[in-house]
């Protein structure tokens, strides 16, 4: 974040990247994993998209914490816990999760990103160079930046 925020106050001929801001440590799960896995993946870790790769690691699609809600057993269904995670053990991955998802390059504007995300609702883009996942891109990561931002302006104007 720091590089890019020095990107921004800086050299004005340089456009700004989706590499420059993306996250390159990126949390992916196998199409052969389970409901249960994504879910306890995104609890530990608090993130709300999870990338899918092939066993070669070709990105293939993406499962979002709106598709397990959808996929998950309802609190309501009077199942102990047990019940509900093997009940999400069964269903696999391949039948949760998008395939049709919209991707940028790294070498992408982040301008183009944002509007993408924007215009669209999306959460997130996957960063794909040559059918492999290369970093991810998301809502989260541009409100930190606003507010990174918005502490840089107020900082400037009490001195």
């Amino acid at each position: 974040m720091e590089d890019l925020l020095a990107k921004l106050n800086g050299d004005r001929d340089s456009e700004i990247l989706v590499q420059d801001m993306m996250t390159k440590k990126v949390y992916v799960l196998n199409e052969d994993d389970n409901l249960d896995v994504a879910r306890l993946l995104m609890d530990s870790i608090h993130i709300r998209h999870i990338p899918v790769v092939s066993k070669d690691d070709q990105f293939i699609g993406l499962v979002t914490h709106r598709d397990m809600l959808a996929w998950s057993v309802s609190s309501l269904a009077d199942l102990d816990a047990e019940d509900q995670e093997e009940i999400h053990r069964s269903i696999p991955l391949q039948k949760v999760m998008n395939y049709n998802v919209e991707t940028i390059a790294p070498t992408a504007p982040l301008k183009h990103a944002v509007e993408q995300i924007i215009n669209n609702k999306y959460g997130c883009l996957p960063v794909v160079k040559d059918n492999r996942l290369v970093g991810i891109i998301t809502e989260a990561d541009f409100a930190k930046l606003t507010y990174r931002l918005l502490c840089l302006r107020e900082e400037q104007m009490s001195k």
